[in-house]
Order: C-alpha cells, then sequence, then structure tokens
C-alpha cells in the first residue's frame, strides 16, 4: 500500500466534495425558501430592503464562486495527477461553471443571482433544479472519489 499523489488529492477532494454538498445543500433551502415566502417587493413598499434581504438569503458571491473555484481545483488537481477518467467525469460540470459565471448579470458585481429576476417562477425553479442536480452529481462523486481513493491506495 503506497500514498501516492493521486491518493492525495482524492482524499482532499473528499473533504471538499463534503463542503460542496453543504453549499448545495444551503443553496436548496434558500430557494426553498424563497419559493415558500414569496413577497411581492411593491407590496412591501421597501423594494430596497426586499432586494438586500434576497441578497443576504442568497448569500451569492459568498459561497457560489467558492464553489466553482473548488471544482475548478478538482480538475486542475486530477489534471495533475493524470486521472484522466475522473477529469473527464468532472469536465462537463466544470465548462457549465464557466458559461454561468461569464453569463452572470452585468452589474459588475460577483453576485451569481440577480435579486430582482430570481423571483420570477421560471428562475428560480431552474434555479431549483439545477441545485438538486447539482447535489446528486456531487453525491454520486464522493462516493466515486471514495472508492477510487481506497482503489488507489491498495492497487500500488
Amino acid at each position: 500500500m503506497a500514498f501516492t499523489f493521486a491518493a492525495f488529492c482524492y482524499m482532499l477532494t473528499l473533504v471538499l466534495c463534503a463542503a460542496l454538498i453543504f453549499i448545495i445543500i444551503w443553496h436548496i433551502i434558500a430557494f426553498d425558501d424563497l419559493r415558500q415566502d414569496f413577497k411581492n417587493p411593491i407590496d412591501q413598499s421597501n423594494p430596497t430592503r426586499a432586494v438586500r434581504a434576497l441578497k443576504l438569503k442568497l448569500w451569492s458571491p459568498q459561497l457560489v464562486v467558492p464553489e466553482y473555484c473548488i471544482h475548478g481545483l478538482f480538475c486542475l488537481m486530477f489534471m495533475c495527477a493524470a486521472e484522466w477518467v475522473t477529469l473527464g467525469l468532472n469536465i462537463p460540470l466544470l465548462f457549465y461553471h464557466l458559461w454561468r459565471y461569464f453569463h452572470r448579470p452585468a452589474d459588475g458585481s460577483e453576485v451569481m443571482y440577480d435579486p430582482v429576476s430570481i423571483m420570477n417562477a421560471d428562475i428560480l425553479n431552474y434555479c431549483q433544479k439545477e441545485s438538486w442536480c447539482k447535489l446528486g452529481f456531487y453525491l454520486l462523486s464522493f462516493f466515486y472519489y471514495l472508492y477510487s481513493m481506497v482503489y488507489t491506495l491498495v492497487s500500488f
């Protein structure tokens, strides 16, 4: 049994994948909370307060950009470790993250979800489905990384 760079990458990826699962669960809860507690900002007669509340609820710059960076780190580590199958499984989501990042709202900030447009039911449904799909992907990835780590440790 040998400890290789690939085994180290899988161990680090397991810990970071748990963090990604937490982030995605946070997003699912936030989107569900927005869906259940919908209040029209115009009816509240204080639209700036509603926008600020949505920014706090979604916590976009604090959670979305680190999620994208952590997933990019996965791909970089697996490329350096020459784990091509694992890299191939992560590339489609990496490209999707890059596409989402470069097509974020054009207000010049790091906010990934526009507080005004997120209240549109179609966009909110899309974001929630996206979060559920990412949760499924990260859960499957977690167990795949666990299996690959054990296989890497035992095979050498």
